[in-house]
């Protein structure tokens, strides 16, 4: 199974990104750091169409798993995985035959943040725009920084690939 992780995160060094290099590792997956990307916020009238959404979607499209990584932000996502979701909304108007072609992929949410568990708030609205666009969601995975403070990423990147493979099952 090809396994791609769309990393959102502000620091190239933080916990997350460490989280996801090992997942990298166990699973051969390819990651696209969304810093490396110029994808501007939703525009109702898409004056954005040259910028690298509509690329990246069409190489995740490639995949057959999606995992979502990032911080956990006052309760939600890193703003970079915040615009790439609202971004999302293009699938639905003006780049309808690229969205189908996410349905019938699995995903997943990959995270971590201070507090000892995400909230509920958290994972709703990527489990409901997953659902929305026809792809299954598996489920999140979670490293609190402040409960392990050993920051065992490599165990925590082995609990995401057994998430990632019973999606394949």
């Amino acid at each position: 199974m090809k396994v791609a992780i769309v990393l959102g995160t502000s620091r190239h060094d933080g916990n997350t990104r460490r989280l996801v290099n090992e997942l990298s590792a166990l699973n051969n997956a390819k990651i696209f750091d969304l810093t490396q990307y110029n994808i501007s916020f939703y525009d109702y009238e898409h004056n954005n169409r040259c910028d690298d959404f509509v690329s990246l979607i069409g190489q995740l499209t490639n995949y057959d798993h999606i995992v979502f990584a990032t911080p956990l932000y006052w309760y939600c996502m890193s703003a970079q995985l915040k615009v790439f979701f609202d971004r999302l909304s293009d699938l639905l108007t003006i780049e309808k035959d690229l969205g189908r072609q996410l349905k019938g992929k699995s995903s997943s949410m990959l995270a971590t943040g201070h507090d000892a568990q995400y909230p509920d708030c958290f994972v709703e609205p990527i489990e409901m725009t997953m659902k929305y666009l026809n792809v299954s969601f598996k489920g999140c995975c979670y490293l609190s920084t402040k409960s392990d403070r050993r920051l065992n990423t490599q165990t925590m990147a082995q609990q995401a690939a057994q998430l990632i493979k019973r999606s394949c099952l």
